[in-house]
Protein backbone atom coordinates (compact mmCIF):
# COMPACT_ATOMS: atom_id res chain seq x y z
CA UNK A 1 0.00 0.00 0.00
CA UNK A 2 0.95 3.90 -0.70
CA UNK A 3 0.67 6.46 1.34
CA UNK A 4 0.57 10.68 0.66
CA UNK A 5 3.27 12.30 2.65
CA UNK A 6 1.40 14.22 4.86
CA UNK A 7 -0.57 11.47 6.17
CA UNK A 8 2.90 9.24 7.25
CA UNK A 9 3.26 10.52 10.54
CA UNK A 10 -0.24 9.55 11.86
CA UNK A 11 0.38 6.21 9.56
CA UNK A 12 3.29 5.62 10.94
CA UNK A 13 2.75 5.91 14.52
CA UNK A 14 -1.02 3.94 13.87
CA UNK A 15 1.37 1.27 12.42
CA UNK A 16 4.17 1.70 15.95
CA UNK A 17 0.90 1.13 18.05
CA UNK A 18 -0.17 -2.32 15.86
CA UNK A 19 2.81 -3.98 15.77
CA UNK A 20 4.42 -2.71 18.71
CA UNK A 21 7.56 -1.91 16.96
CA UNK A 22 10.19 0.79 17.06
CA UNK A 23 9.29 3.75 14.29
CA UNK A 24 10.61 3.48 10.75
CA UNK A 25 10.63 7.24 9.78
CA UNK A 26 9.69 7.78 5.80
CA UNK A 27 11.44 9.61 3.47
CA UNK A 28 8.71 12.23 1.77
CA UNK A 29 8.13 15.86 2.29
CA UNK A 30 11.27 16.86 1.69
CA UNK A 31 12.48 19.99 -0.72
CA UNK A 32 14.06 17.39 -3.63
CA UNK A 33 10.91 16.22 -3.87
CA UNK A 34 11.51 12.84 -3.78
CA UNK A 35 8.64 9.95 -4.43
CA UNK A 36 7.87 8.95 -1.14
CA UNK A 37 5.37 6.06 -0.70
CA UNK A 38 6.04 3.42 1.65
CA UNK A 39 7.09 -0.32 0.27
CA UNK A 40 4.31 -2.74 0.22
CA UNK A 41 6.62 -4.98 2.24
CA UNK A 42 7.95 -3.40 4.58
CA UNK A 43 10.32 -4.57 7.52
CA UNK A 44 8.89 -3.90 11.21
CA UNK A 45 11.08 -4.15 14.34
CA UNK A 46 10.43 -6.22 17.12
CA UNK A 47 10.61 -4.59 20.82
CA UNK A 48 13.75 -3.65 21.75
CA UNK A 49 14.93 -4.17 25.49
CA UNK A 50 14.83 -0.56 27.43
CA UNK A 51 17.41 0.58 29.19
CA UNK A 52 17.67 4.07 31.38
CA UNK A 53 14.05 3.89 31.33
CA UNK A 54 13.41 6.21 34.07
CA UNK A 55 16.55 8.46 34.49
CA UNK A 56 18.81 10.23 31.93
CA UNK A 57 22.15 8.71 33.40
CA UNK A 58 24.59 6.32 30.95
CA UNK A 59 23.28 2.54 30.32
CA UNK A 60 25.93 0.18 28.80
CA UNK A 61 25.24 -3.00 28.44
CA UNK A 62 27.29 -5.43 27.01
CA UNK A 63 27.05 -7.49 23.58
CA UNK A 64 26.84 -11.12 24.07
CA UNK A 65 30.04 -12.98 23.34
CA UNK A 66 29.06 -16.05 22.75
CA UNK A 67 28.42 -16.62 18.69
CA UNK A 68 24.53 -16.55 18.35
CA UNK A 69 22.44 -19.19 15.89
CA UNK A 70 23.61 -19.03 12.70
CA UNK A 71 21.40 -17.92 9.82
CA UNK A 72 19.71 -20.19 6.70
CA UNK A 73 21.59 -19.05 3.85
CA UNK A 74 20.51 -15.70 2.91
CA UNK A 75 19.11 -15.19 -0.34
CA UNK A 76 20.68 -12.22 -2.66
CA UNK A 77 18.54 -8.77 -3.02
CA UNK A 78 20.76 -7.04 -5.89
CA UNK A 79 24.24 -5.77 -5.57
CA UNK A 80 26.16 -2.99 -4.06
CA UNK A 81 25.49 0.49 -5.74
CA UNK A 82 27.94 3.06 -6.85
CA UNK A 83 28.71 5.26 -4.15
CA UNK A 84 30.14 7.48 -6.35
CA UNK A 85 27.40 10.33 -5.38
CA UNK A 86 28.38 11.31 -2.35
CA UNK A 87 29.71 14.76 -2.17
CA UNK A 88 32.08 14.34 0.40
CA UNK A 89 33.71 11.57 2.85
CA UNK A 90 34.50 11.95 6.68
CA UNK A 91 36.57 9.47 8.43
CA UNK A 92 37.56 8.05 5.61
CA UNK A 93 38.81 8.58 2.09
CA UNK A 94 36.22 8.22 -0.58
CA UNK A 95 35.40 4.31 -0.84
CA UNK A 96 33.85 2.63 -3.95
CA UNK A 97 32.04 -0.55 -4.50
CA UNK A 98 35.30 -2.20 -6.31
CA UNK A 99 37.27 -1.37 -3.35
CA UNK A 100 35.01 -2.96 -0.71
CA UNK A 101 35.01 -6.51 -2.78
CA UNK A 102 36.42 -9.01 -0.03
CA UNK A 103 34.58 -6.78 3.01
CA UNK A 104 31.15 -7.56 4.66
CA UNK A 105 29.40 -4.03 4.48
CA UNK A 106 26.80 -2.40 6.59
CA UNK A 107 25.20 0.89 4.53
CA UNK A 108 23.26 2.50 7.34
CA UNK A 109 21.41 5.77 5.87
CA UNK A 110 20.92 8.10 8.82
CA UNK A 111 20.79 11.71 9.04
CA UNK A 112 21.73 13.40 12.62
CA UNK A 113 18.16 15.19 13.67
CA UNK A 114 16.34 12.06 13.03
CA UNK A 115 15.27 10.40 16.33
CA UNK A 116 14.83 6.60 15.16
CA UNK A 117 18.84 6.95 13.61
CA UNK A 118 19.94 7.83 16.90
CA UNK A 119 19.07 5.26 18.31
CA UNK A 120 20.41 2.68 16.24
CA UNK A 121 23.94 4.49 16.50
CA UNK A 122 24.75 2.37 19.54
CA UNK A 123 24.77 -1.00 17.60
CA UNK A 124 26.26 0.53 14.81
CA UNK A 125 29.36 1.75 16.59
CA UNK A 126 29.53 -1.44 18.66
CA UNK A 127 29.34 -3.55 15.04
CA UNK A 128 31.98 -1.30 13.73
CA UNK A 129 34.32 -1.75 16.58
CA UNK A 130 33.49 -5.79 17.44
CA UNK A 131 34.21 -6.75 13.78
CA UNK A 132 36.34 -4.85 12.18
CA UNK A 133 39.08 -7.44 12.43
CA UNK A 134 37.25 -9.75 10.84
CA UNK A 135 36.34 -8.08 7.65
CA UNK A 136 33.66 -5.56 8.45
CA UNK A 137 33.14 -2.23 7.11
CA UNK A 138 30.07 0.13 8.59
CA UNK A 139 29.35 2.87 5.92
CA UNK A 140 26.90 5.67 7.54
CA UNK A 141 24.74 7.84 4.80
CA UNK A 142 23.89 10.92 5.75
CA UNK A 143 21.10 12.02 3.37
CA UNK A 144 19.73 15.10 5.02
CA UNK A 145 16.29 15.88 5.92
CA UNK A 146 16.39 19.38 6.92
CA UNK A 147 18.04 22.23 4.97
CA UNK A 148 20.96 22.33 8.07
CA UNK A 149 21.35 18.84 7.81
CA UNK A 150 23.17 19.46 4.27
CA UNK A 151 25.80 21.55 6.16
CA UNK A 152 28.54 19.24 5.98
CA UNK A 153 30.17 20.83 8.90
CA UNK A 154 26.95 20.07 11.36
CA UNK A 155 27.32 16.78 10.27
CA UNK A 156 30.98 16.84 10.98
CA UNK A 157 30.08 18.09 14.73
CA UNK A 158 27.01 15.79 15.38
CA UNK A 159 29.18 12.96 13.98
CA UNK A 160 31.97 13.91 16.69
CA UNK A 161 29.53 14.19 19.01
CA UNK A 162 27.84 10.76 19.05
CA UNK A 163 31.00 8.94 18.68
CA UNK A 164 30.54 8.12 14.76
CA UNK A 165 34.11 7.17 13.64
CA UNK A 166 33.20 4.90 11.12
CA UNK A 167 33.10 6.39 7.36
CA UNK A 168 30.30 8.44 6.25
CA UNK A 169 29.58 9.31 3.07
CA UNK A 170 27.75 12.79 2.39
CA UNK A 171 24.77 12.40 0.43
CA UNK A 172 23.14 15.76 0.20
CA UNK A 173 22.12 15.53 -3.09
CA UNK A 174 20.30 11.68 -2.57
CA UNK A 175 22.40 10.22 -5.19
CA UNK A 176 22.92 7.15 -3.12
CA UNK A 177 19.87 7.02 -1.46
CA UNK A 178 18.39 7.13 -5.07
CA UNK A 179 21.10 4.43 -6.01
CA UNK A 180 19.39 2.04 -3.64
CA UNK A 181 16.40 3.01 -4.27
CA UNK A 182 15.49 3.57 -0.62
CA UNK A 183 13.01 5.13 1.35
CA UNK A 184 13.67 5.69 5.06
CA UNK A 185 15.48 6.62 7.82
CA UNK A 186 17.15 4.85 8.81
CA UNK A 187 17.92 1.74 6.87
CA UNK A 188 20.39 -0.97 6.80
CA UNK A 189 21.40 -2.82 3.82
CA UNK A 190 24.05 -5.97 4.53
CA UNK A 191 26.54 -6.67 1.83
CA UNK A 192 28.30 -9.68 1.40
CA UNK A 193 32.50 -10.13 0.22
CA UNK A 194 31.17 -10.51 -3.11
CA UNK A 195 29.36 -7.11 -2.92
CA UNK A 196 25.62 -8.50 -3.41
CA UNK A 197 23.08 -7.65 -0.95
CA UNK A 198 21.96 -10.16 1.26
CA UNK A 199 19.17 -8.41 3.84
CA UNK A 200 18.03 -5.15 4.73
CA UNK A 201 16.24 -3.78 8.10
CA UNK A 202 14.15 -0.87 8.06
CA UNK A 203 13.64 0.98 10.65
CA UNK A 204 14.82 0.46 14.64
CA UNK A 205 14.58 -2.53 16.17
CA UNK A 206 15.76 -6.83 15.12
CA UNK A 207 19.00 -5.89 16.81
CA UNK A 208 20.28 -9.52 17.43
CA UNK A 209 18.56 -10.63 14.19
CA UNK A 210 21.26 -7.81 12.48
CA UNK A 211 24.19 -9.21 14.12
CA UNK A 212 23.48 -12.85 13.13
CA UNK A 213 23.30 -11.54 9.66
CA UNK A 214 26.84 -10.31 9.83
CA UNK A 215 28.20 -13.22 11.44
CA UNK A 216 26.73 -15.40 8.86
CA UNK A 217 28.16 -13.66 5.86
CA UNK A 218 31.87 -13.12 7.81
CA UNK A 219 31.51 -16.99 8.04
CA UNK A 220 30.61 -16.62 4.11
CA UNK A 221 33.64 -15.36 3.76
CA UNK A 222 35.86 -16.86 5.73
CA UNK A 223 36.17 -14.73 8.22
CA UNK A 224 33.93 -15.93 11.10
CA UNK A 225 35.60 -16.31 14.91
CA UNK A 226 35.49 -15.22 18.04
CA UNK A 227 35.04 -11.04 18.80
CA UNK A 228 35.78 -9.03 21.99
CA UNK A 229 32.89 -7.78 24.20
CA UNK A 230 31.98 -4.56 22.94
CA UNK A 231 30.38 -1.94 25.11
CA UNK A 232 26.97 -1.08 24.17
CA UNK A 233 26.74 2.38 25.36
CA UNK A 234 22.87 3.93 24.69
CA UNK A 235 22.21 6.97 26.76
CA UNK A 236 20.05 9.90 26.82
CA UNK A 237 18.55 10.15 23.03
CA UNK A 238 20.31 7.01 22.08
CA UNK A 239 18.42 4.95 24.67
CA UNK A 240 15.76 2.55 23.42
CA UNK A 241 11.94 4.05 23.05
CA UNK A 242 9.44 3.24 25.78
CA UNK A 243 7.47 2.07 22.33
CA UNK A 244 5.12 0.67 24.28
CA UNK A 245 3.67 4.02 25.97
CA UNK A 246 3.75 6.48 23.02
CA UNK A 247 0.57 7.49 21.96
CA UNK A 248 2.31 11.16 20.41
CA UNK A 249 3.49 10.81 16.36
CA UNK A 250 6.06 12.93 14.76
CA UNK A 251 4.38 16.20 14.44
CA UNK A 252 6.53 19.45 11.86
CA UNK A 253 6.02 22.93 12.93
CA UNK A 254 6.86 24.23 9.17
CA UNK A 255 3.59 24.21 7.29
CA UNK A 256 4.90 21.70 4.77
CA UNK A 257 4.26 18.66 6.45
CA UNK A 258 2.41 20.38 9.86
CA UNK A 259 -0.32 18.63 11.68
CA UNK A 260 -2.87 19.04 14.93
CA UNK A 261 -2.08 23.09 14.93
CA UNK A 262 -4.75 24.63 17.61
CA UNK A 263 -3.55 28.33 17.30
CA UNK A 264 -6.96 30.07 16.56
CA UNK A 265 -5.37 32.48 14.07
CA UNK A 266 -4.22 29.82 11.80
CA UNK A 267 -1.42 29.56 9.93
CA UNK A 268 -0.04 32.46 8.27
CA UNK A 269 1.93 31.35 5.63
CA UNK A 270 5.90 32.96 5.36
CA UNK A 271 4.82 35.84 6.85
CA UNK A 272 4.83 37.09 11.03
CA UNK A 273 1.88 36.82 13.13
CA UNK A 274 0.61 37.14 16.29
CA UNK A 275 -0.32 34.04 17.79
CA UNK A 276 -2.20 32.71 21.22
CA UNK A 277 -1.79 29.62 22.58
CA UNK A 278 -5.14 27.56 22.77
CA UNK A 279 -6.46 24.94 25.12
CA UNK A 280 -4.94 21.50 23.12
CA UNK A 281 -6.52 17.97 23.13
CA UNK A 282 -4.14 15.22 22.95
CA UNK A 283 -1.67 15.60 20.35
CA UNK A 284 -2.51 18.94 19.68
CA UNK A 285 0.05 22.21 19.25
CA UNK A 286 0.06 25.82 19.52
CA UNK A 287 2.13 28.99 19.26
CA UNK A 288 2.12 31.89 21.34
CA UNK A 289 3.68 35.14 20.29
CA UNK A 290 5.27 36.56 17.16
CA UNK A 291 5.81 33.99 15.03
CA UNK A 292 6.51 33.20 10.90
CA UNK A 293 5.96 29.57 10.01
CA UNK A 294 7.72 28.44 6.88
CA UNK A 295 7.89 25.32 4.98
CA UNK A 296 9.78 23.47 6.77
CA UNK A 297 10.23 25.07 10.39
CA UNK A 298 8.62 28.32 12.49
CA UNK A 299 10.63 31.30 13.62
CA UNK A 300 10.70 33.07 16.84
CA UNK A 301 10.28 36.47 15.64
CA UNK A 302 10.61 38.34 19.48
CA UNK A 303 11.69 36.97 22.51
CA UNK A 304 9.08 35.32 25.06
CA UNK A 305 7.02 33.47 21.97
CA UNK A 306 6.45 29.67 23.35
CA UNK A 307 5.11 26.50 21.82
CA UNK A 308 2.60 24.10 23.70
CA UNK A 309 1.92 20.43 23.36
CA UNK A 310 -0.40 17.98 24.47
CA UNK A 311 1.65 14.66 24.73
CA UNK A 312 1.65 11.02 25.99
CA UNK A 313 4.75 9.31 26.08
CA UNK A 314 7.83 8.81 28.35
CA UNK A 315 10.25 11.17 25.97
CA UNK A 316 9.56 14.41 24.34
CA UNK A 317 12.07 15.84 21.75
CA UNK A 318 12.44 19.29 19.69
CA UNK A 319 14.41 19.50 16.87
CA UNK A 320 15.95 22.50 17.27
CA UNK A 321 18.01 26.09 15.78
CA UNK A 322 18.97 29.62 15.60
CA UNK A 323 18.80 31.71 13.14
CA UNK A 324 21.79 33.47 13.07
CA UNK A 325 23.81 30.54 14.95
CA UNK A 326 24.12 32.31 18.50
CA UNK A 327 23.08 30.74 21.70
CA UNK A 328 19.34 30.90 22.49
CA UNK A 329 18.37 30.48 26.32
CA UNK A 330 14.97 28.60 26.67
CA UNK A 331 12.68 27.26 29.87
CA UNK A 332 10.36 24.57 29.70
CA UNK A 333 7.66 23.54 31.73
CA UNK A 334 5.38 20.08 32.41
CA UNK A 335 1.72 20.65 33.43
CA UNK A 336 3.08 24.64 34.34
CA UNK A 337 5.64 23.42 36.60
CA UNK A 338 9.26 22.79 36.00
CA UNK A 339 9.87 19.29 35.49
CA UNK A 340 11.99 18.54 37.87
CA UNK A 341 13.26 14.67 37.86
CA UNK A 342 11.43 14.41 34.49
CA UNK A 343 13.62 16.55 32.82
CA UNK A 344 15.12 15.75 29.79
CA UNK A 345 19.37 15.52 28.98
CA UNK A 346 18.85 18.94 27.56
CA UNK A 347 17.75 20.47 29.93
CA UNK A 348 17.98 21.16 34.00
CA UNK A 349 15.28 20.11 36.61
CA UNK A 350 14.20 23.80 36.91
CA UNK A 351 13.63 23.49 32.45
CA UNK A 352 16.54 25.50 32.03
CA UNK A 353 18.72 25.13 28.85
CA UNK A 354 20.21 26.63 25.88
CA UNK A 355 20.02 25.77 21.41
CA UNK A 356 23.37 25.58 21.14
CA UNK A 357 23.18 24.23 17.39
CA UNK A 358 20.75 23.06 15.10
CA UNK A 359 20.35 19.06 16.18
CA UNK A 360 17.41 17.37 18.33
CA UNK A 361 17.29 18.28 21.59
CA UNK A 362 15.75 15.72 24.95
CA UNK A 363 13.61 18.19 27.03
CA UNK A 364 11.22 15.65 28.72
CA UNK A 365 12.18 12.04 29.81
CA UNK A 366 9.31 11.26 32.26
CA UNK A 367 10.12 8.88 35.40
CA UNK A 368 7.25 6.63 36.65
CA UNK A 369 4.09 6.33 35.20
CA UNK A 370 3.46 7.52 31.35
CA UNK A 371 0.35 9.71 31.29
CA UNK A 372 -0.96 12.89 28.80
CA UNK A 373 1.12 15.95 30.02
CA UNK A 374 1.01 19.45 29.06
CA UNK A 375 4.26 20.66 28.17
CA UNK A 376 5.42 24.31 26.81
CA UNK A 377 8.92 25.50 26.19
CA UNK A 378 9.44 29.53 26.11
CA UNK A 379 12.39 31.28 24.41
CA UNK A 380 14.15 34.13 26.60
CA UNK A 381 15.29 35.26 23.32
CA UNK A 382 14.86 35.52 19.80
CA UNK A 383 15.69 33.97 16.44
CA UNK A 384 14.83 30.18 17.36
CA UNK A 385 13.66 28.02 15.18
CA UNK A 386 11.78 24.80 15.79
CA UNK A 387 11.50 22.08 13.34
CA UNK A 388 9.88 18.87 14.77
CA UNK A 389 8.46 17.26 17.53
CA UNK A 390 9.43 13.36 18.28
CA UNK A 391 8.73 10.87 20.95
CA UNK A 392 9.80 7.95 22.65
Amino acid sequence: MTFHPLARSRVLQAMKRSFGAAAIVAAGGIALGLETGLLSQASFAGPVREAAMTDTRPAIIQVQAEAPAPLPRLPVEGTLPSLSGAIEWLNTPPLTAEALRGKVVLVNFWTYSCINCLRTLPYLRAWAERYRDQGLVVIGVHTPEFAFERRTENVRRAAMDLGVGYPVAIDNGFAVWRAFSNRYWPAMYFVDAQGRIRHHQFGEGEYANSERVIRSLLAEAGRGGTAAVTPLDQRGTQAPSNTAEVRSPETYLGYGNATGFASPEGVLRDAPQLYRAASLRPNQWSLSGRWTIGEEHADLVEAGGAISYRFQARDLHLVLGSADGRPLRFQVTIDGAPPGIHHGTDVDADGMGTVNGQRLYQLIRQNGAIQPRSFEIRFLDPGAQAYAFTFG
